[in-house]
């Protein structure tokens, strides 16, 4: 477990696969957008950054390489940000899809998720009036009956064919079971500490976004991994900045991004991720904290450095 005492991550999860284009116009989805707005949010303070990609065409969520390419060159050349490949990808994805970037590019993090679960987000249809793209409302409506899958035999083989490219884990968990699925990952061996882990809150289809859940994520995140892991908390929509400072003052790590929530403020939607990254920073700043530079992360979570990756 991380000590207060130590510097805070901060994530930025740029564009995801939830969102689409018709809910916010900030949300990139071409890729020169998408490498703009990342290197905003490093320079801004993120020391992660989230990376899916969108079709350029209509911004519907693609796991092909070739348009990664079009943006991760770009991201190391301007930045010193860690670099952290989705294996998530979207619901609608198959699982080689889902991770055919991360063993192409072997980047240093990529995300894993700690189980299957319902998610869904087809209550997003009712705040848009006009689409700019056809696919965009039975994307969302179609949600409610996604069953996003990661099996104990799927999150195996992941790990195992990432594992020679030392490419560690943003170990995503959306709900208590999560905890105990990773910890029984540890037990096989087929994950060694510093083990990250992010408690996600908020999503319908998994834990809610309360401060006792985080709390009671926090203590069994303790319970199961002792010394050997590292806490980070992103929300989802308006929850966002509440409970991610929550879990600032309770010794852990952060994520924001429009991935995770369009907004900056109550009502207000959010123009840029690199926004939220300096609303989170400047908080973290009131809190007496300090956010980690991409170097101190990569310490923090014994990261092969941006060096060894291929792109």
């Amino acid at each position: 477990m991380k000590s207060q005492s130590q510097k805070v991550i901060i994530t930025c999860a740029v564009t995801g696969s939830i969102h689409t284009p018709s809910l916010s116009p900030a949300l990139p989805y071409t890729p020169e957008d998408i490498a703009f707005q990342a290197i905003e949010s490093a320079e801004a303070g993120a020391a992660i950054l989230h990376l899916h990609a969108r079709s350029p065409r209509d911004g519907a969520p693609t796991g092909d390489p070739d348009v990664f390419a079009r943006f991760l060159p770009a991201i190391k050349e301007r930045t010193n940000a860690i670099v952290n490949l989705t294996t998530g990808g979207s619901p609608a994805m198959t699982v080689e899809d889902r991770l055919a970037a991360a063993v192409r590019f072997q980047p240093e993090m990529c995300s894993l998720n700690m189980g299957s679960m319902n998610f869904a987000m087809h209550g997003l249809v009712d705040k848009v009036s006009e689409w700019k793209f056809d696919w965009e409302k039975e994307y969302l409506l179609g949600s409610e009956a996604f069953i996003f899958r990661n099996t104990f035999r799927d999150i195996a083989s992941i790990y195992r064919r990432m594992a020679d490219f030392g490419t560690r884990f943003e170990h995503e968990c959306y709900d208590v079971g999560h905890l105990y699925n990773l910890a029984y990952f540890l037990d096989k061996g087929l994950v060694k500490p510093p083990i990250f882990v992010q408690s996600v809150f908020g999503i319908l289809g998994g834990i809610g976004a309360d401060a006792d859940n985080v709390i009671f994520m926090r203590r069994t995140a303790d319970r199961l991994f002792g010394g050997d892991y590292v806490w980070s908390v992103l929300a989802a929509g308006r929850h966002q900045m509440p409970i991610t400072s929550q879990a600032a003052l309770l010794g852990g790590n952060v994520r924001v991004g429009l991935e995770d929530s369009l907004y900056i403020a109550r009502g207000q939607m959010a123009k840029s991720n690199a926004e939220q990254v300096s609303k989170i920073r400047r908080i973290l700043s009131e809190l007496s904290l300090e956010a980690a530079t991409p170097d101190e992360a990569r310490e923090m979570l014994a990261l092969k450095g941006a060096d060894n990756v291929k792109f």
